[in-house]
């Protein structure tokens, strides 16, 4: 049998968080009223995860990973992986020389 390593495209945003859950949700069918009040934050900031334009802090992270399982570190992964990406392709890190060993 062969073993075939499966690669994501780096050129491809990872998905956020947001997105993940806003999956999760449709599928579950639980609103996002009950969503936020298990998670103890506010719809707002629930709302604002869901659409992409605030990230998966850790401590909302962990109350996440609670809820919908993963854990805290699935869910803080994915919102670095994202983060990191973003950040790839924003910095300009050419005028950094790295140092040597």
């Amino acid at each position: 049998m062969t073993e075939h390593v499966a690669r994501r495209d780096p050129d491809r945003c990872p998905s956020h968080p947001g997105a993940m859950l806003n999956d999760m949700l449709t599928d579950l069918r639980v609103s996002k009223v009950e969503v936020a009040k298990r998670l103890g934050i506010s719809r707002q900031q629930l709302h604002d995860i869901l659409a992409e334009r605030k990230p998966l802090s850790p401590a909302v992270a962990a109350k996440v990973g609670r809820l919908f399982g993963g854990g805290t570190a699935f869910w803080v992964r994915i919102q670095g992986d994202y983060d990191a990406w973003h950040v790839d392709r924003t910095i300009d890190l050419s005028g950094i020389t790295p140092l040597a060993a």
